[in-house]
């Protein structure tokens, strides 16, 4: 996983973390609901770059 992704990657989950949380904290549920499909997103990208990095482990990097 390259850093700029990791990056990225982390910056959505946060910004998903601050929707739920300003949502919760003012009654929005579809800002609550957008924040927590912000944070869904992120996580499901990450584990694709953590299969990748994975696989480069495992079968080293044939490119």
């Amino acid at each position: 996983m390259g850093l700029g992704d990791k990056i990225s990657n982390q910056a959505e989950e946060l910004k998903g973390k601050a929707k739920e949380a300003f949502g919760d904290a003012t009654d929005n549920e579809r800002l609550e609901r957008e924040g927590q499909a912000d944070q869904a997103s992120a996580n499901a990208k990450q584990a694709g770059e953590h299969v990748k990095d994975a696989a480069k482990d495992v079968f080293g990097d044939k490119r």
